[in-house]
């Protein structure tokens, strides 16, 4: 089976954008969350959120109006172009059909939404000219990376929620195993909006001072935005080019809990399952594993049965393999998630650091594991997990594994 490598990570986060600033604030265990500025959150009882503060898209849109398309559009054409200029990719126009994007996401552009409401409210009909919803369908966020790329091969959105950049990229890899394709950019993307703060708001899901997954007074997600693409690639072809590789994506595995609409199954029988697949598909013992990123939330009821997973699924090891949660520092950035962490765990495997989760004071006997409390920690590891859980159920587990560079 053909092996595949990941050469290139573009991030645009609440505590950096491009590799080299995320991965210094995020092994520093710098936090990106603080009051929401892009709408008055004073009518909610909480009011933090992890923002993208100061974000230009012009430099990254070249080829369309930058005008003409929502926030998470912009953010994912400018992780895309980061993650190619990181790569030192140059794109070939004869290699354009085999050249494509995968991208998930929760909500789309939820923000052309609340314009179409504000200015139905206001009883201002001109706003609403016919360019204006077009913008809005979730496909237009690989769609814009395509066209602002020029990429003629397979444009796909996964909308699996909050799991759903993890699935993208399985999916890209996929797609390159199966021969259809010889590059795919896969990730996710999701903007800040008043829709995904008042929904986690009115679930009462919001931590009201800090997110601290794992702590026992811990006290709920905080909602973020941001976008991470990564570069996929045939191994072949990138040893042939010389490119950076930062790890090989292995398997993954997607399972449905069939259990709640917002909460995983309480023995986390979906978690374990998604798991199991994908080391079973990466052909990987449970035993190999030496790093996993967590899901972790923050909630009460997500950390715990995430906990109750990894015990199944680890055994008496399940308290001293690192299991980190970066959403610590990012606030949940919905489909964006789970890629944003993948590029997280193909730099802890290249650097040999695995990321803190911050804001931690006190163990939770209902959540007995090591969450690599407050500091990063050199631990080299060689296969990790990347876990994402989402509404409706849906789990999924990406495997990747450090690459060695052959002996000669």
């Amino acid at each position: 089976m053909e092996r595949v490598a990941i050469t290139g990570l573009g991030l645009v986060t609440s505590i950096g954008i491009g590799r080299a600033d995320f991965w210094s604030a995020l092994t520093a265990g710098r936090s990106g969350i603080s009051r929401v500025e892009s709408f008055d959150p004073s009518a909610y009882s909480a009011e933090l959120g992890g923002e993208v503060r100061g974000f230009d898209p012009d430099p990254y849109i070249r080829r369309q109006s930058g005008e003409q398309m929502g926030r998470a559009s912009r953010l994912a054409i400018a992780a895309a172009r980061l993650a190619l200029d990181d790569a030192r990719l140059v794109l070939s126009p004869e290699d354009a059909a085999e050249h494509g994007v995968v991208m998930g996401t929760t909500s789309g552009e939820p923000r052309l939404i609340e314009q179409y409401n504000d200015t139905r409210q206001a009883e201002d009909s001109s706003a609403l000219t016919p360019e204006f919803f077009p913008q809005y369908p979730c496909q237009v966020i690989p769609a814009r990376i395509a066209r602002e790329l020029e990429l003629r091969g397979p444009s796909l959105t996964i909308p699996t929620a909050c799991a759903a950049g993890a699935v993208a990229i399985g999916y890209g890899c996929d797609l390159l195993r199966s021969g259809r394709t010889k590059m795919m950019l896969c990730g996710g993307a999701d903007a800040f909006s008043r829709i995904t703060y008042m929904g986690f708001a009115r679930l009462g899901a919001i931590a009201p001072e800090r997110c601290r997954p794992f702590d026992r007074n811990r006290e709920g997600m905080i909602p973020g935005e941001g976008a991470a693409v990564l570069v996929l690639e045939r191994l072949s072809d990138a040893q042939a080019r010389g490119a950076k590789i930062y790890a090989e994506t292995l398997g993954y595995g997607v399972r449905g809990d069939a259990h709640h609409m917002t909460a995983g199954h309480p023995e986390g029988r979906g978690a374990v399952a998604a798991m199991r697949a994908a080391l079973r598909g990466s052909g990987v013992e449970p035993d190999e594993v030496d790093y996993v990123s967590a899901h972790g939330t923050g909630t009460r009821s997500n950390d715990r049965m995430e906990s109750v997973a990894l015990h199944e699924l680890l055994g008496e090891r399940a308290a001293r393999v690192p299991i980190s949660s970066i959403k610590s520092m990012l606030g949940h950035t919905m489909g964006a998630a789970s890629a944003i962490e993948a590029a997280a765990c193909c730099l802890a495997l290249d650097t040999g650091v695995i990321a803190p989760t911050i804001n931690f004071e006190e163990p939770d006997p209902e959540c007995p594991v090591d969450c690599v409390p407050n500091q990063a920690r050199q631990a080299g590891p060689k296969i990790v997990l990347n876990n994402a859980y989402a509404f409706g159920g849906v789990n999924a587990s990406l495997c990747l594994r450090r690459y060695e560079e052959p002996s000669a």
